[in-house]
């Protein structure tokens, strides 16, 4: 899931995509557009045509995005605590 405004600000307009997806957040069940987007990469992994939800993400989250399953399916994530690090490999 990545913030609708920073889809707006690399090029991609969620407003026209034709279909939205169900999706359950913290305050009830919302309709979100899904985005392909042309190249992400996160925690130094790298995914091309991969999709994407749209969604306007509360400003005193301080976040970008939220990662999901999806993104890390085949990997190992790690999260070091005591070094405050993750690795996904």
């Amino acid at each position: 899931m990545i913030n609708v405004g920073l889809l707006a600000l690399v090029g991609y307009d969620p407003s026209l995509v034709p279909g939205r997806v169900q999706v359950t957040t913290g305050s009830g069940v919302e309709y979100a557009p899904r985005v392909l987007v042309n190249r992400i990469k996160v925690l130094g992994q790298e995914r091309s045509g991969f999709p994407v939800l749209a969604h306007t993400l509360p400003p005193s989250a301080h976040i970008d995005g939220l990662l999901g399953l999806d993104y890390m399916r085949g990997q190992m994530l790690t999260i070091d605590f005591r070094q405050a690090t993750l690795s996904l490999k």
